[in-house]
């Protein structure tokens, strides 16, 4: 879709705290256009918005959009809003974000960033090379970048680094030159209805790769080698600890800190090559894939392994993925995003790996009645490597319940399934009183999930 947007247009944000809208606000004053936005409530990407001068409403009313031309939403945004009624009132053009991010970022190059889980990190990790290589890439990430202190950068440079929400389907419509698919799992389905229809959008993400262009997929996910030989687009490159990877993980090695590994690449400027003593300031196996991701997407840039290594030892991180919020008489206190049963396993795989014998404590607070009936099953095997959950009611984000769920029935199911001690808290009060209770010594404590949580954990510190 070509929008044409003037300098002199007035450009409304609808949910501008979103971590999407309000990256592509942010690029977007930066470019020169006048621009504000509107949520229900504050957040630091509005803070953000806001630092740049960005004019924001807190409320969603017909007279905020007064001046306005033009209004940009994102498909979490419904038809009864009252700023999108007024604006159909009033004939005004009303875009979804996708539309207006592939315009702005068409006359880049552009590398996109999809797959069910660990975009986000792999975003941030490509865009950490790029900025050190001195590309300036314009960048929009779904995740705060430490380093940047932001989602979002405008560059000089000609590269765009592009995180794509499959969610909504919305990732087919971004101009492509090089793409990573990191994996693809069983998600969002109140969208795609089923799992096919979610297989057939990534397929076809997939086979957009231009001839000039790559995809880089990992090998090692179950559900991209079963459609590889669906794949009709020859660009196409393989990375995983799997033996038949183009970009073969060897040698891997774990701490509290950081991981450490070789890399064997099997066509390297026409030649088999083995880049020794990779370091990656993460820790867990699914965060040496999200790496190599990215290693792969620069040396095919022809961005040096020298830089490449430099920048992923000084990677400071994404904010909410394994981010360590505070130490309490030798605990340790961790806030990450994961709200997946794949995303709970792997990152308490990765900690259980480097936790030297410390008990791990799992703070689970479910995301969306939808995906927990959906997927209770898994979610009750996901816990394994933990020692103790802490099972928080359901975020409902908005969701109505449709059949009632029963918080105790899934705590017990959780149990038995990853063997585990649970304890069912009903509110932040009970979370609180709950560690200033409970809390010994030299223990990892991880609040983990996509809603409320992270204010929990934080708010925790002031408590203890």
């Amino acid at each position: 879709m070509k929008i044409n947007i003037g300098q002199k247009e007035i450009i409304h944000f609808i949910g501008m705290g979103g971590i999407g809208m309000s990256g592509l606000a942010q690029i977007m004053k930066i470019m020169g256009f006048k621009v504000q936005g509107s949520d229900i409530s504050m957040n630091k990407n509005i803070e953000n918005c806001k630092r740049l001068g960005i004019k924001f409403f807190l409320s969603q009313k017909k007279k905020n959009i007064k001046d306005a031309t033009i209004l940009v939403k994102s498909s979490a945004i419904k038809s009864n809003n009252q700023e999108v009624k007024e604006a159909k009132k009033r004939k005004l053009p009303i875009y979804e974000r996708v539309d207006v991010l592939a315009n702005i970022v068409s006359l880049k190059k552009n590398i996109i960033i999809s797959g069910s889980h660990g975009k986000t990190t792999t975003t941030s990790l490509v865009s950490k090379i790029l900025l050190k290589s001195k590309l300036d890439p314009t960048i929009i990430n779904g995740g705060v970048i430490n380093s940047i202190k932001n989602n979002a950068k405008h560059g000089k440079g000609e590269w765009a680094v592009l995180e794509a929400d499959e969610s909504d389907g919305s990732f087919l419509k971004l101009p492509i030159n090089y793409s990573i698919v990191t994996n693809i799992d069983y998600e969002h389905m109140d969208y795609y209805k089923n799992y096919k229809n979610l297989e057939d959008s990534f397929l076809h993400f997939i086979n957009k790769t231009p001839p000039i262009g790559k995809c880089i997929i990992c090998i090692d996910d179950k559900n991209i080698k079963k459609i590889q030989k669906k794949i009709k687009t020859k660009n196409i490159l393989t990375y995983g600890f799997a033996s038949s990877a183009d970009y073969q993980i060897i040698k891997p090695k774990y701490n509290n800190k950081n991981c450490k590994f070789d890399l064997n690449v099997k066509n390297f400027l026409g030649k088999k090559k083995v880049f020794k003593n990779i370091i990656v300031n993460l820790i867990g196996k699914h965060n040496i894939l999200n790496s190599v991701a990215a290693i792969s997407v620069c040396l095919n840039l022809g961005i040096k392994i020298e830089t490449i290594k430099s920048a992923l030892l000084n990677f400071t991180g994404v904010q909410r993925r394994m981010t360590k919020i505070f130490e309490k008489n030798e605990n340790e206190f961790y806030d990450d995003y994961a709200h997946h049963p794949t995303e709970i396993y792997s990152v308490l795989e990765g900690i259980k790996k480097v936790a030297n014998k410390k008990k791990i404590t799992s703070v689970f607070q479910p995301h969306r009645f939808s995906r927990v009936n959906l997927l209770k099953k898994k979610f009750s095997k996901s816990f394994k490597f933990s020692d103790r959950v802490i099972l928080c009611p359901i975020y409902s984000a908005g969701e109505k319940m449709v059949n009632k769920f029963d918080l105790v029935k899934f705590g017990k199911m959780i149990s038995l399934n990853s063997s585990v001690e649970v304890i069912i808290i009903k509110n932040e009060k009970d979370f609180k009183n709950f560690f200033k209770k409970n809390l010994i010594k030299n223990e990892i404590i991880i609040g983990m999930g996509a809603g409320s949580i992270s204010n929990w954990m934080r708010n925790l510190k002031l408590s203890l």
